[in-house]
């Protein structure tokens, strides 16, 4: 049975890196529902955190697969018990002089903010998990939206561990500390 599971990838910040591990769940035929990239606090490594859904045997064929691809340096199974998730969403909503305040009393309600407002509509900035991300958008249909832009998930392991922590020491030029 398919779960979502969210992989946190480190990475060597090499050119193709990412192309490497995308393609290995095209081959494997894996639809990646979420992809955030980004470096880390080591210059020399960046972050990729995935999205997939899949069962638990695919999860670990999978896994084993990105450990044998030379750039790729840890990865790690984020549980969403262990983890902090959070999305960013930019979203374009119709709001004419009659809706605007309802609008924006729905922006305050979900702790989001008014980033751009036009005569006929309003671009909203909201972040938080995917939960709040669809209970937002739901609220919002009715005024009707005009546009979404969404990031993928990023996520981090709670508490003060961190997963580059070891990781360190393994990469050429950098230093544990």
């Amino acid at each position: 049975m398919s779960k979502q599971h969210t992989l946190s990838v480190l990475v060597e910040n090499t050119p193709g890196a990412l192309a490497r591990v995308s393609s290995l769940f095209m081959r494997r035929g894996f639809n990646i529902d979420s992809l955030a990239v980004g470096p880390t606090e080591i210059p020399e490594i960046s972050r990729m955190t995935i999205v997939v859904s899949v069962d638990e045997i695919a999860l670990e064929q999978v896994t084993k697969q990105l450990n044998k691809l030379v750039h790729v340096l840890k990865i790690v199974e984020l549980e969403p018990s262990s983890a902090v998730e959070r999305e960013l969403v930019l979203i374009k909503v119709k709001a004419d002089a009659q809706t605007r305040g309802q609008v924006l009393e729905t922006v305050q309600l979900f702790r989001a903010k008014a980033v751009d407002v036009a005569t006929d509509s309003i671009t909203i900035e909201a972040t938080g998990d995917s939960g709040k991300i669809a209970a937002m958008l739901r609220v919002l249909e009715p005024f009707g939206i005009r546009e979404i832009v969404q990031s993928g998930r990023v996520a981090i392991g709670r508490g003060s561990r961190s997963i580059t922590d070891r990781t360190l020491r393994a990469v050429p030029g950098t230093q544990a500390g």
